[in-house]
């Protein structure tokens, strides 16, 4: 019997099938609801629509200052994301699966803490350690340790540290401060995935991996860093927008009401450094500029905002799915800010 019988209607056809509904489906996959392109949508009018709506705010100067960081904001991060994105297709062609067998231990437990230490090898943003990430595990590497290195190679590579160095002079305590409260956060973050974490909080972009026999290596390169290069740019997009939103509405005032108190203040600069989203290699100088602050809450700072900020929220909800970056992004938030306040004590 024809399968048109048993349907009782016209077999679909895959040219039939509408692109709208493919990458709707798509979407689905990713995590991400079928209605996801008009959430993009309102979310590129929203925040606009705001400064409008704003009485005090809804003038030409702070139109212009909400473009002005959202476009620096997005310019300062695309090329550590070109970076990431050309690294992670590069590792999806030409790396060897059994590559990253060898270099990390067997055991779990001891992978974690080794691939945080590789963080170093990556000058790069937060928005490059994502793609890479995914590009970790699709090639068999333990979820647990491709977190790790997402969170460690923003924060403890030599040009963060070299940055932290310089907006710091003559203070070597925080540049050590940022480096061990930094790995410290991406070893805990790692171990509690292993010990906590599910498979089904994760949902990494699905594609092949690895060199498929008869296909050529740069033509896998090549799609593989469009394909990454355009769905984690459309995400960083989102939070840059976010960020800007924030940096306008929000007055001066409310920013000296905080630096009173030495706790409020760590509290206080922990979430700041989330919402401004500020890129890894220029945070040390933002923190430095906050003279009115303590050291332990620009430490705070500078550890949290590589690990959890808008963008990167972002880009984790759209390569991992909604229910991972919750639950990751909210527990990096809080061993962030407990390793910076442990750290810190001990040596600023």
């Amino acid at each position: 019997m024809r399968e048109t019988d048993v349907l009782g209607e016209e077999a679909v056809t895959p040219s039939a099938v509408p692109a709208a509904s493919v990458a709707a489906d798509d979407a689905s996959a990713r995590g991400l609801p079928r209605f996801w392109p008009i959430l993009l949508l309102g979310a590129a009018v929203v925040p606009g629509g705001v400064i409008f709506a704003a009485g005090r705010w809804a003038d030409a100067p702070a139109l212009q200052a909400w473009r002005t960081v959202c476009l620096a904001v997005t310019v300062q991060a695309l090329p550590f994301l070109l970076l990431g994105t050309a690294l992670s297709g590069a590792i999806n062609a030409f790396v060897p699966a059994r590559v990253f067998s060898r270099v990390l231990p067997k055991r779990p437990v001891l992978a974690v803490p080794v691939a945080g230490v590789a963080g170093v090898v990556l000058p790069g943003c937060e928005c490059a350690s994502v793609p890479v990430a995914n590009s970790l595990i699709n090639r068999g590497v333990t979820p647990a340790a491709a977190f790790a290195f997402l969170l460690s190679a923003p924060a403890v590579n030599p040009v963060v540290l070299t940055a932290t160095a310089i907006a710091f002079p003559g203070k070597p305590a925080m540049v050590l401060a940022r480096l061990l409260a930094s790995l410290a956060t991406a070893a805990v973050m790692g171990w509690l995935w292993l010990f906590l974490g599910r498979e089904k909080w994760l949902r990494p972009t699905v594609r092949h991996t690895g060199h498929q026999p008869g296909h050529n290596r740069w033509t896998e390169f090549r799609r593989g860093f469009q394909h990454d290069f355009l769905h984690a740019g459309g995400f960083l997009v989102l939070g840059a927008m976010a960020a800007a939103t924030f940096n306008v509405t929000v007055p001066r005032t409310v920013l000296d009401t905080f630096s009173g108190s030495p706790w409020l203040s760590v509290l206080f600069l922990a979430a700041l450094a989330v919402l401004l989203a500020v890129c890894s290699e220029a945070d040390a100088f933002v923190a430095a500029s906050l003279t009115g602050f303590s050291p332990l809450a620009r430490l705070t700072f500078m550890v949290v905002g590589p690990m959890v900020d808008l963008k990167l929220i972002a880009l984790q909800t759209g390569t991992f799915g909604r229910a991972f970056a919750v639950r990751f992004s909210t527990a990096t938030m809080v061993v962030a800010v407990l390793c910076s306040a442990l750290v810190g004590g001990f040596l600023l």
